[in-house]
């Protein structure tokens, strides 16, 4: 039984530009014309998800996961080409879009749930469960705009979970609430799959893509450039990530320019996806115009959700670069690394040492992925290490002098003076 089967599907938009021309007559008045140009989200998209399986949908920022997602969904029908849905499908999209704020969490969950398709009497027979699985009880009767936003979102996804579709439509929303909810909304996916719901999860998170799905399709300027097993095509996806030029300081105006960005393993061998606890190296290799001294490069690692996660920066031991002209390259390296899994797009500057004046800047010039094969909280591993420290009659003294006593002797601690 095919739950989903697309054939041939395209969506084209109609971008419309406006120019100034200057128009007859004495007075020289300016008439603006307009012009459109077509532009292809998805073009010419085929592919079949039996009932039960799991489908990842992947792919870059532009590449059209978006708008499969609405065309999915029946926000947006295709240009060309048909989708056949076999089956209720529901879409589990923006949590708690329809709250009312001046609704009490438990009107929100009767007015939430039918938006969502689901019966009154449904909703009372699940309503403990869905209060229970937001962890809202004490909250539940009081007005939603008092609600902290990760009690909303909460509730929005518990709402959401406790649907039974034949089809079930995800896109990024397991990244709600804190890690333990987070945790516990993937579990309730599963369950849902393994009863055998139909999965379809686009995503920028590849862990949560390789921990569910059985199958990913990667997606590269709206066609589909890959479908197959998770870890091969999550690993042409990262491997895809190649260096593109998209500095923001003009070309005139440049005296060094980024000509690639590359990362490494613990092998030596090139590579875009990585292990968090393992080595890593990154390599800028740049072209220097003009003789500059007194300069720093830094790398800047954003997370999916477009926050800065981490920077690797020249400029920390104080050493300046003197850029001398021809190629040359910076390398950092860690013996560990502390981001945690999920694809990061790296930024890259070339700036004045001390100052915030940049000689070149390369936006998204680079991707990797970097994966965890522990369980590991928070947003950032830190290495660390630890031992077991026994003492005798709750007495810490001895503790405490022994770690004082291997401070003096690690070279690497610091000094408070």
């Amino acid at each position: 039984m095919i739950d989903l089967q697309l054939k041939s599907v395209s969506k084209r938009y109609r971008i419309q530009t406006e120019s100034d021309k200057p128009s007859g007559g004495l007075l020289g008045k300016l008439r603006r014309s307009t012009s459109s140009k077509d532009f292809w989200a998805v073009k010419d998209v085929s592919f079949e998800v039996p009932r039960g399986q799991a489908l990842g949908i992947v792919g870059h920022n532009g590449a059209g996961k978006s708008t499969l997602l609405k065309l999915l969904s029946s926000i947006a029908t295709p240009t060309q080409g048909e989708i056949i849905i076999n089956g209720r499908l529901s879409a589990l999209l923006e949590v708690g879009s329809g709250f009312h704020p001046e609704l009490t969490g438990r009107e929100n969950t009767f007015l939430s749930g039918s938006i969502l398709g689901m019966r009154r009497a449904e909703i009372a027979e699940k309503l403990d469960s869905i209060i229970d699985f937001a962890g809202v009880r004490q909250f539940i009767d009081i007005p939603a705009k008092r609600y902290s936003s990760g009690m909303f979102v909460r509730l929005g996804f518990s709402i959401a979970a406790h649907l039974e579709p034949e089809i079930l439509l995800l896109d990024e929303v397991l990244a709600v609430g804190d890690l333990a909810f987070q945790e516990k909304c993937k579990k309730r996916i599963t369950e849902l799959h393994e009863a055998g719901t139909t999965l379809v999860f686009i995503s920028h998170d590849l862990t949560a893509v390789k921990d569910l799905c059985s199958r990913v399709i990667l997606l590269e300027k709206g066609r589909i450039k890959a479908d197959g097993a998770p870890d091969e095509v999550i690993r042409e996806y990262t491997e895809s990530a190649v260096f593109h030029k998209r500095s923001e300081i003009a070309a005139e105006a440049r005296v060094v320019e980024v000509t690639n960005v590359s990362f490494y393993d613990s092998s030596g061998m090139a590579s875009g996806t990585f292990l968090t606890g393992e080595p890593m190296t990154a390599r800028v290799d740049y072209l220097v115009h003009r003789p500059t001294p007194n300069v720093s490069v830094s790398l800047y690692f954003y997370g999916s959700d477009g926050q800065m996660t981490a920077q690797w920066t020249t400029a920390l031991d104080g050493i300046p670069i003197d850029l001398e002209s021809g190629v040359s390259s910076v390398e950092f390296s860690t013996t560990q690394l502390g981001l945690q899994g999920g694809v990061y797009y790296i930024d890259v500057t070339i700036e004045q040492m001390g100052t915030n004046f940049e000689y070149e800047y390369q936006s998204q010039c680079a991707s990797i992925h970097v994966h965890t094969t522990q369980k590991l909280r928070g947003s950032f591993y830190m290495p660390h290490t630890w031992r077991q420290v026994h003492t005798e009659n709750g007495d810490l003294r001895p503790a405490l002098e022994l770690m004082a006593e291997d401070t003096e002797n690690d070279p690497l601690s610091l000094s408070s003076s």
